[in-house]
């Protein structure tokens, strides 16, 4: 589907209908930086809209979600996180983890 920069004033928009899964991230993380083609890859082949939010930027996101390693990837079904993993995953893992 589509990958979204997911910010504080877009939240509740993003995740309030459907599923979505959000990766928080940063520019600095070497592990962020190699799971970002797989979410690229991931949102052209599966029907998942993915929501990129970053931690040195959205702050107050990053605190709701209790963020305190990332990667973090979160899978929301309207508004609400149903599973939730941390760290680099290869790709079958991250098809599964959406299944």
């Amino acid at each position: 589907m589509k990958i979204i920069e997911v910010n504080a004033s877009n939240f509740e928009e993003v995740t309030k209908k459907g599923v979505i899964l959000l990766d928080f991230w940063a520019s600095w993380c070497g592990p962020c930086r190699m799971l970002s083609p797989l979410l690229e890859e991931l949102s052209e082949t599966e029907n998942i809209t993915i929501g990129k939010v970053n931690v040195d930027v959205e702050e107050e996101l990053g605190e709701k979600f209790g963020i305190s390693s990332i990667p973090a990837l979160f899978l929301m079904q309207d508004g609400k996180v149903i599973k939730s993993t941390i760290g680099y995953q290869p790709l079958e893992e991250l098809r599964n983890f959406i299944k």
